[in-house]
């Protein structure tokens, strides 16, 4: 039990920006291209950091990537690539960064094909199972996370393996993996 008399899910109340991300974030649903493409990118920075990182550069990440707009992105170069590298305040690495340019050029492209990121995203939705009772029973991939990042690769998008995949259909509540003590299932109810 936290300070605040409320049960979280153990990694959601280490810091104050876990507890509000945990709190008011975390397993809601997430509808909208650029909500998507912004979490999809967030989560492939994520990957080999930790998520508190991320999160206290979200809003760097923003301005940096044009506020995830995926036909700005995609308008992007190797002059935008070093700009980004040279940005203190994201994380700088060449290859997450150019994923993220080469993934807007993967929506502008879905888009041009009459589809959409959400519908894609959310077509990959598991049918609720039960709710973990310890984050020993949240799987860190799941056959939907699998398929829904191999229907991401064959897109054009890239940096969406499944355990990244995994984290984003957490992060925007196609899954919700709260902990069946915590104090955001009973609110729910």
């Amino acid at each position: 039990m936290s300070e605040d008399g409320l049960v979280r899910c153990p990694w959601g109340d280490s810091t104050p920006d876990y507890r509000a991300y945990h709190d008011t974030e975390w397993g809601r649903p997430v509808h909208g291209d650029v909500a998507l493409f912004e979490r999809i990118t967030l989560e492939a920075f994520q990957s080999g950091l930790s998520w508190l990182t991320i999160l206290r550069k979200r809003v760097a990440f923003r301005s940096a990537f044009a506020e995830f707009d995926a036909i700005e992105v995609a308008r992007f170069d190797e002059s935008d690539v070093e700009r980004l590298m040279a940005d203190e305040a994201i994380v700088r690495n060449r290859r997450k960064i150019e994923a993220t340019i080469t993934n807007a050029r993967a929506l502008v492209d879905l888009h041009a094909a009459g589809d959409t990121l959400d519908a894609l995203v959310w077509s990959y939705a598991p049918v609720r199972r039960g709710r973990p009772e310890t984050m020993a029973q949240v799987p860190a991939s799941t056959p939907e996370s699998l398929a829904l990042s191999k229907a991401l690769k064959a897109k054009g998008f890239v940096f969406v393996g499944p355990t990244t995949m995994y984290a984003a259909m957490q992060a925007c509540g196609l899954v919700d993996d709260h902990l069946v003590d915590c104090h955001v299932v009973s609110a729910e109810s």
